[in-house]
């Protein structure tokens, strides 16, 4: 479980990094709010940096469906579960820096 939510608290950081969020701290993000249209906000460019940030950090690849998509970016909690799901073996350990 901790591990899980610390998992977290690096995808809201890599969010705030990744968007230039800069009036924004981790400990803002409610891991279950939406990330898109209320919550945070985002929209579809924001999602392609995202996922070209996770794919970097995490060694995931984010599928072009929109469906599934939709789950994956639904909030910081789905996307610390699909990279915890999907993660490449060696990002955990060089994937900080």
């Amino acid at each position: 479980m901790d591990e899980f939510g610390d998992l977290e608290t690096e995808i809201k950081q890599l969010i705030i990094d990744a968007l230039m969020l800069e009036d924004i701290q981790a400990s803002d993000i409610d891991s279950e709010a939406p990330l898109f249209i209320e919550g945070l906000g985002l929209d579809s460019i924001d999602a392609l940096e995202l996922a070209m940030a996770l794919q970097e950090r995490f060694g995931v690849e984010i599928q072009d469906d929109p469906d599934e998509n939709r789950e994956i970016f639904a909030s910081v909690k789905s996307l610390a579960a699909f990279v915890t799901a999907n993660r490449a073996p060696q990002a955990e350990a060089g994937g900080r820096g």
